[in-house]
């Protein structure tokens, strides 16, 4: 199982943070955002990224280059460049991590698209770069199987800031994108998609995924949600990076799961 995980966006309602970072790399703790999200998902055994970068990709790609330089202890002797040892202090083993530039100004959609190339079986997860939860990921990928239709989205309840769903049973009758008036379920991210979505995508920069893609497949009645109550979080504003920094001071991180 793979995941793909939406790194391009310009946060801007972030800005006094992601003028100088993408808004993956702003940090609950010691550790940047995607980092909690990778966490999240090798904790289920899930542990193939696909990285969909823009705005300040190269950050990301310099955090990862530099990982085991920077999240171990080591031993060098200066004159010495080839006597350099690494003293292991994490446990994130096995992580294959692909880093893919998609474009600085790309909408979703055609992120998604524009890394089909690195996505090798029919089903796959998908997840935005700034959001948090602890959902069961076995459940949810259970619950896509057992409905045979191209895509899962996993609805929270939250405020209405967010692509509204309005849902018959577990179908998703209507994708609505940030609409006026809220209702209990909203798009939380993490997606469990079907090859076939990537036939209601292209690579136009334009091409988004909700204002479209989204729509179309609750429309053909190709969208189900997976219905989760317990936590969950995004980070859209410096409120929201001080609130989650708050919890994970306080050891009360309810998307710690590891």
């Amino acid at each position: 199982m793979q995941v793909v995980i939406l790194c391009g966006g310009l946060g801007a309602r972030l800005r006094e943070e992601t003028e100088f970072k993408p808004k993956p790399m702003v940090k609950i703790g010691p550790h940047p955002i995607l980092w909690h999200i990778m966490k999240h998902y090798a904790h289920h055994g899930i542990t193939d990224f696909v990285l969909a970068l823009g705005y300040k990709g190269e950050a990301i790609k310099n955090y990862f280059y530099h990982y085991e330089l920077l999240n171990n202890d080591i031993t060098l002797e200066l004159g010495k460049p080839d006597t350099f040892q690494t003293h292991l202090r994490h446990d994130e083993t096995g992580w294959r991590i692909t880093l893919a530039d998609t474009g600085e100004l790309t909408l979703k959609g055609a992120r998604l698209k524009r890394v089909e190339k690195y996505i090798d079986e029919d089903t796959f997860m998908l997840t935005y770069g700034d959001g948090l939860a602890d959902i069961d990921l076995p459940k949810l990928l259970e619950f896509h199987k057992s409905h045979g239709k191209l895509a899962t989205v996993t609805g929270v309840i939250a405020t209405a800031r967010f692509g509204e769903l309005k849902l018959n049973g577990n179908r998703v009758q209507a994708f609505m994108e940030k609409p006026q008036v809220g209702s209990d379920y909203i798009n939380g991210g993490f997606f469990v998609f079907n090859r076939g979505v990537l036939d209601y995508l292209s690579a136009d920069p334009a091409c988004d995924l909700e204002y479209g893609a989204l729509e179309e497949l609750a429309k053909a009645g190709e969208l189900m949600v997976y219905r989760h109550q317990g936590f969950w979080a995004c980070m859209d504003t410096q409120r929201d990076v001080d609130y989650l920094n708050k919890l994970w001071e306080r050891g009360k991180a309810g998307w710690k799961v590891w």
